[in-house]
Parts: structure tokens; C-alpha cells; sequence
């Protein structure tokens, strides 16, 4: 599954093995299936509009799974899809159920769930912040928490940071890991109280953007903090945070939550063609890599 970061870009399904995409939510009437848990939208995000950010995947039940979209496609929203692949002939099935609407002003950017269907978000820039205050290290964003049957997303106290940016909870849902992205910090926070966290990490000489569980492997994905080819670290001139369009090289590493501890599976130097690495994830012996930026994905070889 991958999202698309721009308007109408929408939400596509990918052929691992032909490598060919095609776009997967078309509002087909046999795509639309609501379920009142999710009642804060009554139709479904209009493809000609629908711009996808984060993605998360919970499987259900054998062949089936939940997946939260972020959307800023003529609403700001965490969209509900249904998926089914028990058909292993056919491609996935896809159903929208829903969505939970953000709070008035907030931007989603990633969205994570625990297994009993409570929907965590983060904001990278509330509103009177800019990315500018993140990169000079200041808290602009937080994490939302909204469980089934709440009216609104709330704010979860202590997880103010600079540019709160990817987010995922942990195996046993007993918390949930954020990435600072303003400090190139991974932080985690325990589920029922997040006034303080239970630790910080920093990643080791990259941006990481994006973190997910690939398996069992928790994986990051990010720019180099300190490219040559566009003048060593990111900089702000005339009071305005660089916008990170020089293409820098990228890393992706495993992060393991029990001992905060790094280890790189892989990196590469600036691309031509293919800046803002993102997100990362293994299929079979290759590496896929996701970006905010580009208009596809890269794939390359294991080491």
C-alpha cells in the first residue's frame, strides 16, 4: 500500500512483483461500507481530492485488516478502510467505513492504533507554531489519542515536541514511540501516562521521518543530518527553515525499544532522481523506500 502526498494522488496498491501501481480507492459503490463507530464523515473522501499522509495497517483476523489514512484532501481526517485479502487469487479488497475527524486547525501526519481500536495521531506544527520553531528546536506538535466511542481526538499531555512527525505503538500496546524530528529523537511514552517519557534516543547522524514495524524488525527511514552536497546541516535563512529540496543521501535502521540501541541495515548517497527518503520497508530481499518528495518508490538490493 502506498499513499500520495499531493492532490488527487490518493491511496495506490503496488505489485511487489511486477512493480506496477494502480490507484486502489476510486469510491466504487462496492468500496463504500459504513460502520457508525466511525460516524464523523458521512461520505467518503473524493479521489479527485484525496491526498494520503500516513498509513497504518492493523491486521484482524486472518485475511483481514484495518487501515488508517491520513487525509487532507477537502478535510482534515483519519480515513477508515477495511481491507480483505483472504482471496489470494484477486487483489485486496478495499472498503471505506469511515472517519475520525481532526480537532480544527490540526494537521495529521502520522497514525497509529492499539489492538482494542484506539487511534493515536501526531501534528508536526500545531497551530501558531511553524517549522522554522522545530528546527530551531522548540515544541510545535503533539500526539492525539481518540478510543472507540470518544467525540474527539485529545491532546495526550507531556507529548509536545518539536515536529512530532511518525509514530508507532508498541507490540503489546503498552505504549507508543514518536519521533521528534526537530531533534532527530525517538522517544517513547508509556499508554496511560504520558506526562513524562520513558526514554529518548537519538538517531545516529540521519533525519528519520517515518517508523513502523516491519515484522518484527521496527524500522526508520531519513535524510543525512549532515550532507555535503547541500552545505552540511539544515539551515534557516532569513528566519525561514530550509525547505530540504537538495537531494541528501539517506539511511534506514532498526531501532530496538528495549535498549534504545541503533543498527544500520542500510544507506546511499544523494540520488538524482530521488530525494526525501521517508519510510522503508523489506520485501523479500530488497529494500522499498517511501519519500515525501518523490513521484515513486526505490527499490534496491539488500546488503
Amino acid at each position: 500500500m502506498a499513499s500520495g502526498f499531493a492532490t488527487g494522488a490518493g491511496l495506490k496498491i503496488v505489485d511487489s512483483r511486477t512493480r506496477k501501481a494502480a490507484f486502489w480507492f476510486r469510491n466504487d459503490d462496492d468500496q463504500v461500507a459504513r460502520d457508525p463507530l466511525y460516524r464523523d464523515c458521512e461520505t467518503p473522501p473524493n479521489p479527485a481530492l484525496f491526498t494520503a499522509r500516513g498509513l497504518s495497517l492493523r491486521v484482524m483476523s486472518t485475511g483481514q485488516a484495518r487501515l488508517l489514512v491520513v487525509n487532507h484532501g477537502g478535510r482534515e481526517a483519519i480515513e477508515i478502510f477495511a481491507v480483505d485479502y483472504r482471496d489470494t487469487h484477486a487483489p485486496p479488497a478495499l472498503r471505506w467505513q469511515g472517519c475520525l475527524a481532526m480537532p480544527a486547525g490540526h494537521i495529521a501526519n502520522s497514525v497509529a492504533s492499539y489492538s482494542d481500536g484506539t487511534v493515536i495521531a501526531t501534528v508536526l506544527t500545531r497551530p501558531g507554531t511553524s517549522i522554522t520553531d522545530f528546527v530551531r528546536g522548540q515544541p510545535t506538535g503533539g500526539v492525539y489519542e481518540r478510543a472507540p466511542g470518544e467525540p474527539a481526538f485529545r491532546l495526550l499531555p507531556g507529548t509536545e515536541l518539536p515536529g512530532n512527525n511518525g509514530l508507532e505503538t508498541a507490540k503489546d500496546d503498552s505504549g507508543f514511540y514518536v519521533i521528534a524530528f526537530g531533534r532527530r529523537e525517538i522517544v517513547g511514552y508509556a499508554r496511560r501516562n504520558t506526562r513524562q517519557p520513558l526514554w529518548r534516543a537519538q538517531a545516529p547522524e540521519f533525519m528519520p521521518d517515518n517508523i513502523h514495524w516491519d515484522g518484527d524488525r521496527l524500522l526508520l527511514a531519513g535524510m543525512v543530518r549532515d550532507e555535503p552536497a547541500c552545505g552540511g546541516v539544515r539551515q534557516i535563512i532569513n528566519g525561514v527553515a530550509d525547505g530540504m529540496t537538495c537531494h541528501r543521501g539517506w539511511a534506514v535502521a532498526q531501532l530496538d525499544p528495549a535498549t534504545q540501541s541503533f543498527s544500520l541495515v542500510a544507506y546511499g548517497p544523494p540520488d538524482p532522481v530521488f530525494n526525501g527518503v521517508s519510510a522503508a520497508v523489506i520485501v523479500g530481499r530488497d529494500l522499498w523506500l517511501g519519500s515525501y518528495q518523490a513521484d515513486r518508490i526505490a527499490v534496491r538490493p539488500l546488503p
